[in-house]
């Protein structure tokens, strides 16, 4: 065993990269992820007599983030609604959904409320399990259940584009008839493809640049 700060260290470089990652899938994008996982170990520092003590310091760490991280977010709103109250309706409207960002799993994480999101980030990117998410969070193992499957459910909805018309498949003709496709088509392969689409926003949500967060 070393001493208070050489143990430190060793814990921030074990882990300060994990840390970052997950500022950054819970803010919605690395800006201002290195500087919370900063702040989120400072505060680890000053109670490092408190966290060295613990069964699992690295889920106190991941508790910090996510507080500091849904303070960030809370601010970051009120300053949006703020900003808003200068600008028209009119000037933000858009001729349309941005389709490249609803398909994208980050971006539609954004759009989760933030217990969903947390959860459905530390059980999927993280790969922790119910009871450590529940720690870190400090809830119940129930309310971890309950919000992740919320969560992906959600996300499914979030990454599944709407059904083409059924025009699209008459070749001109609205009823498609000729075309070998009913109308039905394209939301029954919707529907089918529903569950593979949870699977493949697990699958992306798990590449990250930084650590599994499997430690600690």
């Amino acid at each position: 065993m070393g001493t208070p700060t050489e143990e430190f260290h060793a814990f921030f470089e074990k882990h300060h990269a994990e840390l970052a990652r997950l500022a950054s899938l819970l803010l919605g994008g690395s800006d201002g992820a290195d500087d919370l996982a900063a702040d989120a170990l400072a505060a680890v520092w000053h109670r490092w007599d408190r966290v060295r003590a613990a069964d699992h310091p690295a889920a106190y760490a991941r508790g910090i983030v996510a507080n500091l991280a849904r303070t960030r977010i809370r601010g970051i709103v009120r300053e949006r609604r703020r900003v808003a109250l200068f600008w028209s309706r009119e000037a933000e409207r858009t001729d349309g959904p941005d389709v490249p960002a609803v398909l994208d799993v980050r971006a539609a994480l954004t759009r989760l409320p933030f217990r969903k999101r947390a959860c459905v980030v530390l059980r999927h990117a993280f790969d922790l399990s119910e009871k450590d998410t529940a720690r870190t969070l400090g809830v119940s193992v129930g309310t971890v259940k309950s919000q992740t499957s919320k969560g992906m459910a959600e996300l499914e909805r979030l990454l599944t584009p709407p059904p083409a018309p059924a025009y699209a498949y008459g070749n001109g003709n609205r009823h498609g008839r000729g075309s070998g496709a009913p109308p039905g088509a394209a939301a029954s392969g919707t529907a089918a493809s529903a569950a593979h689409r949870g699977a493949d926003a697990v699958r992306a949500l798990r590449a990250g640049p930084a650590g599994t967060g499997r430690s600690g």
